[in-house]
């Protein structure tokens, strides 16, 4: 095997298993979102409970994730030596952190006051972080090459 690409240590037949589970916690985030913007707008209250779900599912799955992108950024000290891979670290930790105040104050008190403008903003901004976290991992697979196949294992 050669060792010229930064490797995925959690991986499954020589598949990463981070970029296999992070669209699950960005769909439940945004649905988040989505969600909140239908319950202003109707204010109907299954559309609010619904973000809830989605809030927890996400951070469920953004948890998951995490620990595979630790055990990733932990296994290999070239992926660690990236500053793309500190910065997507770091903005999804913050996200994932946003979220989970966002949760608690929708579980502390009344729906309404959580959502608006509070739930509501810290979706978008997390929707934003989404985005650029993103950019992020895309610079590590696509520019770095972390966790892409060298050509001799092909």
């Amino acid at each position: 095997m050669s060792d010229l690409n930064p490797q995925s240590t959690a991986k499954v037949a020589g598949h990463p298993l981070h970029p296999m589970i992070i669209p699950f916690p960005i769909v439940f985030f945004v649905t988040t979102l989505v969600t909140d913007i239908v319950y202003l707008q109707t204010g109907r209250p299954g559309f609010a409970d619904a973000s809830v779900w989605f809030l927890g599912a996400g951070i469920a799955m953004a948890l998951l994730a995490a620990v595979l992108g630790f055990t990733d950024f932990l296994g290999d000290r070239r992926i660690r030596s990236l500053s793309h891979a500190w910065m997507h670290m770091i903005g999804n930790l913050i996200a994932v952190i946003l979220e989970i105040v966002n949760l608690y104050l929708r579980t502390g008190g009344r729906m309404e006051t959580a959502i608006a403008p509070t739930g509501v903003t810290l979706s978008v901004i997390v929707t934003l972080l989404l985005v650029f976290n993103g950019w992020m991992g895309w610079e590590m697979v696509y520019r770095h090459h972390v966790g892409v196949a060298d050509v001799a294992e092909r």
